[in-house]
């Protein structure tokens, strides 16, 4: 089993969001930062760090779902499977890196959780960032 992550360096990361709008590109078919599934967060005027799922190796938010929707793939991705995910929030308030999300998905239906899912080992953001902040890490 090889597991897959993302690595930041924070150094490198000048917050242009680029990151933001591919992902939310990809995953949800529209440029919205609201849907991207990692963030960058405003320490400061200056100072902006991406926040990235860092495929916990013991997921708070896997241990709190009541309804058993996520789960480790084994390449080491934590999943949600939006079929079982009943929207209730939990992971999102127990997630160490505040990236699951919470957004409705298709109109008509009910809040669901995401998060990356590092696109099946190819992470778009990692492809298209512009200074190198974002790499992918294979163990």
């Amino acid at each position: 089993m090889s597991e897959i992550n993302l690595l930041v360096d924070y150094s490198l990361c000048t917050g242009c969001r680029i990151c933001m709008l591919t992902c939310s590109e990809k995953k949800s078919g529209s440029y919205n930062l609201s849907r991207a599934l990692l963030r960058i967060k405003e320490q400061n005027e200056v100072y902006q760090s991406p926040a990235v799922c860092m495929q916990c190796g013991n997921p708070a938010c896997l241990k709190v779902c009541p309804v058993n929707a996520i789960s480790k793939d084994n390449n080491g991705t934590v999943l949600i499977d939006p079929e079982k995910c009943t929207g209730c929030g939990i992971c999102e308030k127990y997630c160490p890196q505040q990236v699951i999300s919470l957004y409705i998905e298709n109109e008509g239906t009910r809040k669901k959780a995401h998060k990356c899912d590092l696109c099946d080992g190819s992470p778009a953001c990692v492809q298209v960032c512009p200074t190198g902040a974002l790499t992918i890490v294979r163990r």
